[in-house]
């Protein structure tokens, strides 16, 4: 009988499971909306569903705006210590370091912007929230001073959440430092552009990043000092829905213009052009949209 019985094998799977990567997909922190993570990419990682403009890490925020192939990198030897020997400080850097993968909180590069040399500095809310420390304040010292030798236009891209706690007064002269090297640019007439993006407070945003000849910001950026629960109390007062955003700021004359990320590489170039009385290099537009 064994002759009619029919000796059934496991069925093979016609198609191979294929294992999806994690990092495939990415989800917008304000919609909701997933979609594959090069399309964030190849739009600048701003939200192609709502329009929000998510965080930028520092190299590629700086490559998206510098001509492709001119950067150079100022001070990345630069390395943050633990002065005051504040606890689990020494921990926290090893951390950001391994997970940011950079030397700090800032980006500091020389290159080129549609033909035009200009120093950058791109801070990266990846390592410690972006924190203002004492290599920030020596990083964009050195760039300015860099931009005074060789009289190039500086741009400064914040994203911060402050001064950083670990360092105290430390860190809290950075803003003093800082703003000295922006005032010796303003003397000699060297345009300084400040872009404020999501979020720019504390004492950053009591510094360099509110000293700009001209301060652009991105659409939706935070922007403020203080939280709004700590201005609520101190006013005893309730605040405007959205008075810490670019585009309360902008109503308010703090800020000069709100502009999107894809277009924030064309208004740099046009206003240093227009700063510095250069004509646009060779092959690139000179009509302003």
């Amino acid at each position: 009988m064994a002759w009619f019985r029919k000796e059934r094998k496991p069925r093979q799977p016609r198609r191979e499971r294929l294992e999806i990567p994690r990092d495939t997909w990415e989800k917008c922190e304000a919609c909701g909306h997933t979609d594959i993570r090069d399309k964030f990419l190849r739009n600048l990682n701003v939200c192609p569903s709502c329009d929000f403009h998510r965080r930028m890490r520092a190299w590629d925020y700086a490559s998206a705006l510098m001509d492709e192939g001119t950067l150079v990198e100022v001070g990345g030897e630069l390395r943050s210590v633990d002065p005051l020997g504040f606890p689990d400080y020494p921990g926290r850097l090893k951390r950001s370091l391994a997970n940011a993968g950079d030397t700090d909180a800032i980006l500091t590069v020389t290159g080129q912007l549609e033909g035009m040399p200009v120093g950058i500095g791109v801070m990266d809310f990846a390592f410690m929230g972006g924190s203002m420390g004492s290599v920030v304040g020596e990083k964009i010292a050195r760039l300015g001073l860099r931009s005074l030798e060789r009289k190039h236009p500086l741009v400064i891209v914040s994203q911060s959440g402050g001064a950083r706690m670990q360092e105290g007064i430390l860190s809290l002269m950075q803003m003093a430092k800082s703003s000295a090297v922006l005032s010796q640019l303003a003397e000699r007439r060297i345009p300084y552009i400040s872009v404020l993006t999501n979020p720019t407070t504390g004492g950053v945003s009591a510094s360099y990043a509110m000293l700009g000849d001209a301060i652009l910001a991105e659409p939706g950026a935070v922007i403020g000092f203080a939280g709004p629960r700590v201005i609520k109390q101190t006013l005893g007062q309730d605040l405007p829905e959205g008075f810490q955003t670019a585009e309360f700021l902008l109503e308010k004359g703090m800020v000069d213009r709100v502009v999107h990320r894809k277009d924030m590489r064309g208004t740099l170039s046009r206003l240093l052009r227009h700063m510095t009385g250069r004509p646009a290099a060779a092959g690139h537009d000179q009509d302003e949209n």
